[in-house]
C-alpha cells in the first residue's frame, strides 16, 4: 500500500521542481523594473515590473525578454533597474542518509 498525500515521497516517480532544479544549477530570482513611455503618451512615464529566474551576470532570460520588448511593444525604454538574488545554490545542499537537508 502506498502512503499518498501524507508528504512521503520516498519512492515517487516524479521528478524534482523544474524551479528547484535551476536554482540548484545556479539561477535565481530576477526582479527587472522597466521605465518606458508609450508613443500616445509620450509625457508619461510609465513601470512594467518582471519576475523570473536567471543566472547572473549574463541574464540570458532578461536578454530574450528585452529583444522581445524591442521587437514587440511599441514603447521606447528609458531606464531598466535589475534585483538579483541566488536565493539557493548547489553549495548550500547536502545530501544526509538520503534527505536534502538545507543549510
Amino acid at each position: 500500500m502506498t502512503d499518498v498525500g501524507q508528504g512521503s515521497h520516498r519512492g515517487s516517480d516524479r521528478g524534482a521542481d523544474p524551479d528547484f532544479v535551476q536554482r540548484l544549477a545556479g539561477h535565481g530570482l530576477l526582479t527587472a523594473e522597466i521605465h518606458y513611455w508609450m508613443p500616445d503618451h509620450p509625457s508619461l512615464l510609465q513601470q512594467f515590473v518582471w519576475q523570473t529566474l536567471d543566472v547572473a551576470p549574463r541574464f540570458p532570460a532578461l536578454a530574450r525578454f528585452l529583444d522581445h520588448w524591442r521587437r514587440e511593444v511599441e514603447a521606447t525604454i528609458h531606464e531598466i533597474r535589475i534585483a538579483h538574488a541566488a536565493l539557493l545554490k548547489p553549495a548550500e545542499v547536502r545530501l544526509v542518509d538520503g534527505i536534502i537537508r538545507l543549510h
